[in-house]
This record gives structure tokens, C-alpha cells and sequence, in this order.
């Protein structure tokens, strides 16, 4: 069967469960949300995988049952001795999220350490999405050896890339633009997000990013634009499309990696651009009408 791999960091997520003062733990990581929200949408006869450093815990088991329950492949993760699970938490201001983090012992910042290990990740797998998240977190030893393995992988092997600049994770400003678009560049699908390329890229508008992602080969890119239009290059042709508006949204946490998941599952399984923008909007609505990253499936029926 074919396989989709994510490639990244799962955190443990401490979501605001309504009441004052208390939260709901759980599991979630950009990578993980897309790996979650893919799985829920694709058929059985897809295959979804995850691959990410855990510890030998309670929270890393805890992911691990996650993934499985989910039916995602949790046989690609790996334990480190010394090191977990980082951890999140939600603030949330009229719908609208903001994260506190606790990651530097994670254990998916060694990811790319051992290249044994890595080149096992990737082996068998027909689509490998990733993040900028997933490159920012690693020494940059480990970025070398996570783009030299991406860029020996078979032509029939599938990178998609979603930029998610996140610029508290860089050394520097020139360093995240300068390994962003390096990795970028081995995508045959491109996922920015409009508000963070115009921050850092100062892109003008939607097509100045569409411009420069398909400047660097990549074949189909789609430009998340919150509740404005995405816009969308694929087969050769270009387009928008305007979300229905959210009249009241709850935590906007995942919505962007929700549209991912929904995307790719469509594209996977034969949907044109136009079909898959739809059903990642879709998917994305739901989303930002439940407090935390992940939905549970059966929430996501009907």
C-alpha cells in the first residue's frame, strides 16, 4: 500500500478545557495535526506513518497509543535515553491562540543525528511531508544530513513542505530564510502560509509567495491566507478560493496543519487542486470550532 511519512515533533498539549483554570492534556506538533487530519480523511488503502523521537515515559507512550489508536504507523519512532516530549500550552483570546513552550530537552531535536536511522525513517515511503518546524529544531549538522537524505530519495518519492516560519526557533532571521528555502526546493508541494512569508519574505501579496515557491521548482504550491483567499498553482494552472467565514471561532489551534491533512488525503486519492482546496477548507471550519489541536474522528463525521 502507498505511505505517507510526517516528519517532525510531537508535544504534549495543555488546551484550555473551558472552565477557568484548568486544562486538558494531550498530544499534538504541526506535523503530527497533518499526519492526524490526513489519516482521518484517506482510505484504508493508504498507509499514514510518523516519525519523531520519544522518551521512556509516560507522556511518549501516551503519543505512542495515540498514533496507533489512530491507525497511524508508530513503528518509525524511536526512544531516547535521556530526553522526552516537549510540551505546549494553549492561551486563547476570542478564538485566537497563542503558544507558551517547554521543548528544549525533546527528543525529536535529535531526529537526524544518526543517518542509519534516518534513511530507515524515509525507506518505503511514497509521499514525506515536513515542516520548518521540523528543520528549525535540529543543530545545523542535522539539517545537512536531513536534506542530503531527502535529496537522495527516488524521483518517485513525493516531498511536501509547509514553511510554518517560526522565527523564536532560528539562530537568526537570514538563517531560517536561507534553510526554509533550501528545503523548499527539494518539494514537489509547497504549503506557506501568507502572513509568515510576507513577515519574513516581505512577499507583497499572495502571488509574490506563489511566484517564489514555484521559482524554486516546486510544482504545486497552495498559499494559506486565513479567512482570505488561498491561492493555489497545480498542473499548470493557477486560482483562489475564498473560505466560508467562521462566524464565531473557538481555538484556531491546527487549523492550518488541518488544511494540510485535508489536502493531501484529497490530492493522494485523485482530487483535482479545486476539490482539494475545498475539502481542506471544510476540514480546517471544523477544526476551529473544537478547543485543542486534534478532533477526535468520530467528532469529525458529518
Amino acid at each position: 500500500m502507498p505511505r505517507l511519512l510526517s516528519v517532525g515533533e510531537a508535544l504534549v498539549e495543555l488546551a484550555p478545557s473551558g472552565e477557568p483554570g484548568l486544562f486538558r492534556a494531550g498530544h499534538a506538533g504541526d506535523t503530527l495535526n497533518t499526519a492526524w487530519y490526513a489519516r482521518a480523511m484517506l482510505p484504508s488503502g493508504w498507509q499514514v506513518a510518523y516519525y519523531t523521537g520519544v522518551g521512556a515515559d509516560e507522556p511518549s507512550a501516551g503519543l505512542r497509543a495515540l498514533l496507533e489508536g489512530a491507525g497511524i504507523e508508530a513503528d518509525r519512532l524511536f526512544t531516547h535515553p535521556k530526553r522526552t516530549l516537549g510540551l505546549y500550552m494553549i492561551a486563547l483570546k476570542d478564538g485566537e491562540r497563542s503558544f507558551t513552550y517547554w521543548r528544549d530537552s525533546s527528543a525529536a531535536r535529535t531526529l537526524a543525528e544518526d543517518p542509519a536511522r534516518l534513511a530507515a525513517a524515509l525507506e518505503g515511503c511514497d509521499v514525506i511531508h515536513l515542516s520548518g518546524i521540523t528543520v528549525a529544531i535540529l543543530p545545523q549538522e542535522d539539517r545537512d544530513r536531513l536534506h542530503a537524505a531527502l535529496a537522495a530519495l527516488p524521483d518517485t518519492v513525493k516531498v511536501v513542505f509547509d514553511p510554518n516560519l517560526r522565527p523564536r526557533l532560528w539562530e537568526d532571521s537570514e538563517t531560517m530564510c536561507r534553510e526554509v528555502t533550501r528545503f523548499a526546493a527539494l518539494a514537489g508541494i509547497a504549503l506557506p502560509s501568507f502572513d509568515d512569508e510576507a513577515a519574513h519574505f516581505g512577499d507583497a501579496d499572495p502571488e509574490a509567495t506563489l511566484a517564489r515557491y514555484t521559482a524554486l521548482g516546486c510544482a504545486e504550491v497552495v498559499v494559506k491566507n486565513g479567512a482570505g483567499p488561498v491561492h493555489v498553482v497545480a498542473e499548470g494552472a493557477r486560482f483562489t478560493r475564498t473560505p466560508e467565514a467562521v462566524a464565531r471561532p473557538i481555538d484556531t489551534t491546527g487549523a492550518g496543519d488541518s488544511f494540510n491533512g485535508g489536502y493531501l488525503a484529497a490530492r493522494l486519492t485523485g482530487s483535482d487542486a479545486q476539490e482539494a482546496v475545498a475539502q481542506a477548507q471544510a476540514l480546517a471550519r471544523k477544526v476551529v470550532g473544537w478547543r485543542g489541536a486534534l478532533i477526535p474522528f468520530d467528532r469529525l463525521a458529518g
